[in-house]
């Protein structure tokens, strides 16, 4: 065997190493060195490897960023349970509804945001110590858990079940969240979290949803935006963050249906253009079946706003529904430059038309409008048709935490079920970072590393073809269940 080729490879794609390695003659077919020719080397090595050597290839394969990512969707089960544990430094303890005592009559608050009867709502003790006793007899700490509560507050917070869909994302998992996010230290930890393993996927920059409103002290005093935002800073600024090598731009978002959202939007807009060396721009997220969220509602506010600032971008969530409607076209309306899912654009061929080889990039989420039923299975999703007909698209995570996924799992996807060419996984890290709203001399910065480090990873493969499969390539519940790619770190 020769050095650097490791053991693990299969019977399969040895054959394709050898064919690069000692090529056949020219009357043969021989497949071209990948130095010159790295797409040829990748149409073989797709149809001669195994599904983990895929995996382990596209893990190590140098990515652009994330730009959909809600960081509150963002954190795993695990990090979340460590996370809230670790905040008692803080001041902080949290406890969970692990039962029912009927402390309140049936039906009431079955409707709200934190119906009485869900299990594994989460509440910070000073809220816990304001409850009766009735009620404080149906919670734990969250350290006193024993292993089967554990294991249910886990899957409590992602999406792992046939029957979960939509309804259980939109209806239970923000609720049962409760207090764990509403603390600044827990959000700066979990975007870190986020930033080492995107970095360990070889990413360069993240874009994330992030919240600033709501926050509370440990004695569940209020926090303002300014103060949340100087914890965040102060936390990229730690050595750990910095190791990452990904820089990293936030993201501020309202709630669309809400009966204030014009409000918010206009206190959302003042804060990112005062806090504009780190916050960039304003999203809509929310149900978009909930039509109190249309577009057009707020087109009368937006070009309120476009009269004063100059410095706060739109990338709002659009065609995240199964049925016909104008929205994308409506939020290009609004000003927005990005559109998140895009699902029902492949409705609206005047838009699509406009927007083929245009400035506006479509934010694709495989993995997400699976989950959540926008499509019923891939055979579906207008992804191919977009990225084939030059409209800009690029891959994104949405909600991973709650998928048990990260972005590797997206362009797995991608490529076992669209057969993505070497160029368009190109493209897709490409557009991640030319479409994003970081500083325009980031940017350039940023797409000029990734052009070197795909030119370094494409000499790798003539030399080193088995150097690129990344050995501590891992994921999460995602790719376990939907390809039975698991057992992995």
């Amino acid at each position: 065997m020769l050095p650097g080729i490791s053991p693990r490879l299969s019977s399969g794609l040895w054959i394709v190493v050898c064919a690069l390695l000692f090529p056949a003659p020219q009357s043969g077919a021989a497949v071209p060195a990948a130095s010159n020719n790295p797409n040829e080397w990748f149409e073989a090595f797709k149809a001669e490897a195994t599904d983990e050597e895929l995996y382990q290839f596209l893990y190590a394969m140098p990515k652009g960023g994330d730009l959909h990512n809600h960081l509150s969707g963002s954190i795993i089960s695990e990090w979340f349970y460590d996370l809230a544990l670790a905040q008692q430094a803080n001041g902080y303890r949290y406890f969970t509804r692990v039962r029912s005592n009927n402390c309140r009559p049936y039906g009431e608050n079955a409707f709200s945001d934190s119906p009485y009867l869900m299990m594994f709502v989460n509440i910070q003790e000073s809220r816990y110590r304001a409850l009766d006793a009735c009620e404080q007899g149906e919670y734990l700490p969250l350290e006193e858990l024993d292993e089967v509560q554990k294991a249910g507050w886990l899957d409590s917070l992602r999406l792992d079940k046939p029957h979960e869909g939509r309804d259980e994302f939109f209806q239970t998992h923000w609720q049962r969240m409760g207090d764990l996010y509403f603390n600044p230290y827990v959000a700066a930890d979990a975007l870190v979290l986020n930033m080492q393993e995107f970095g360990s996927e070889g990413l360069m920059y993240l874009e994330s949803m992030i919240g600033v409103n709501g926050f509370i002290t440990p004695e569940g005093k209020g926090l303002t935006p300014d103060e949340v935002a100087q914890i965040y800073r102060a936390r990229l600024q730690d050595d750990d963050a910095q190791a990452t090598g990904v820089s990293v731009r936030l993201q501020v978002a309202i709630l669309r249906f809400h009966p204030d959202a014009e409000e918010h939007l206009k206190a959302h807009y003042d804060f990112v253009s005062r806090n504009n060396d780190l916050f960039v721009a304003v999203n809509m997220v929310g149900r978009e079946d909930d039509d109190k969220g249309y577009p057009l509602r707020f087109l009368p506010t937006l070009r309120e706003l476009r009269r004063e600032y100059h410095n706060v971008r739109l990338s709002i969530h659009a065609g995240e529904v199964d049925e016909p409607n104008s929205h994308v076209r409506d939020t290009l309306l609004l000003g927005a430059d990005r559109i998140g899912h895009g699902v029902n654009l492949i409705g609206d061929p005047e838009t699509m038309r406009l927007m083929r080889h245009g400035p506006y990039l479509v934010e694709i989420n495989l993995i997400s409008n699976l989950l959540l039923d926008y499509v019923d299975d891939y055979g579906q999703h207008p992804f191919p048709e977009y990225l084939r007909t030059g409209i800009p698209v690029a891959l994104s995570t949405d909600d991973r935490g709650m998928w048990d996924s990260n972005l590797t799992d997206e362009f797995f996807v991608a490529v076992k079920e669209f057969n993505l060419s070497w160029q368009e996984l190109v493209l897709l890290s490409r557009n991640s970072l030319q479409y994003s709203f970081a500083p325009e001399a980031l940017k350039t910065q940023m797409l000029q590393r990734l052009d070197i480090r795909l030119e370094d990873f494409a000499r790798q493969l003539a030399t080193r073809p088995a150097a690129v499969l990344a050995e501590d390539a891992h994921s999460y519940g995602f790719l376990c269940d939907h390809y039975e790619l698991c057992n992995w770190p």
